[in-house]
């Protein structure tokens, strides 16, 4: 055995639901129900963190926009008041949760920039609670009426960044961003040893892709993947299930530990990082790859 990282994955329901005609509510009420949503949903993770420790893990993702429900189900001006910055309120409460347990803690928020300008972030707090940066979602969908994300973020401005952490070396790919290889990628080559992929994402939709795309990200790169899914039905949208499943594979594609379709649930595996080395020695991708023949990539469509 090598060097053997504990990973942790936490999928939850959100606590919560939004009242679903806002017309006669005042600015006051909202902000207190969007409070109220958000508090619950970190209480619960909260808990769900300490298991996690008790667990032993060392590196914890959350789901995407885990403080609340996945409310881009909706064109709903209330939900620009769930932002908050990086660093803010949330981020440092966990922050103080990484270093009580000496964790790297990856935390999916929605950040406010500057007024006007929202994106779908993780920040990347290390086991000390250092926050060592932030990943900007690079694509945003707008699948009509499911998932209206460019109502609510602008795409991300701050590249693939891999972090170096107590646990490895990390990066972050938030959901949509899964259904394009060319950002995992990059966060190869820039060398990352586990991706994780905060997801919000229903049964009619997805779920045929859920155990391919990304297990074929980490055969084609060589490293591990974390990917999380929220569960249940979240009223007052349609949306159809949110169906869990979150699961740790390794740089062969084979799924190594995997939580169910439903109900909150800590997903840990243990990650041995030589395992790396090991398959990028057997497959050299990186050796073989032609850059220089791939210029099509990059072009702008007319």
């Amino acid at each position: 055995m090598g060097k053997i990282v504990k990973g942790g994955l936490i999928q939850a329901a959100n606590v919560i639901p939004p009242t679903a005609d806002t017309s006669k509510m005042s600015r006051e009420d909202i902000l207190a129900e969007l409070s109220k949503i958000k508090e619950a949903m970190i209480e619960k993770h909260v808990k769900m963190t300490e298991e996690a420790a008790e667990k032993g893990v060392q590196v914890l993702c959350y789901q995407e926009i885990f403080t609340g429900p996945y409310f881009c189900g909706e064109h709903n001006m209330r939900w620009y008041d769930f932002a908050e910055p990086i660093p803010g309120p949330t981020v440092n409460r966990f922050a103080e949760l990484a270093k009580k347990h000496s964790m790297v803690i990856i935390i999916p928020i929605y950040e406010i920039a500057i007024e006007g300008v929202y994106y779908n972030s993780a920040a990347v707090v290390d086991a000390d609670g250092k926050l060592l940066g932030v990943y900007r979602k690079n694509h945003i969908p707008y699948v009509w009426p499911l998932f209206c994300e460019k109502y609510y973020f602008k795409p991300g401005n701050l590249g693939y960044p891999v972090f170096e952490t107590a646990a490895g070396k990390i990066g972050v790919y938030i959901c949509y961003d899964r259904h394009f290889p060319d950002g995992a990628r990059v966060l190869g080559l820039h060398g990352a040893e586990i991706v994780f992929n905060p997801s919000a994402t229903t049964a009619g939709v997805s779920k045929y892709l859920w155990e391919l795309e990304q297990p074929a990200h980490a055969v084609a790169n060589g490293y591990f993947i974390g990917a999380i899914n929220r569960v249940g039905t979240e009223e007052p949208w349609n949306m159809g299930r949110f169906y869990g499943s979150s699961y740790f594979c390794d740089p062969r594609g084979k799924i190594i530990s995997q939580g169910s379709e439903e109900g909150d649930e800590v997903v840990v595996a243990d990650l041995d990082l030589d395992l790396i080395r090991e398959v990028r020695q057997a497959w050299q991708f990186y050796r073989d790859r032609r850059p220089e023949t791939y210029g099509d990539l990059v072009k702008q469509l007319p």
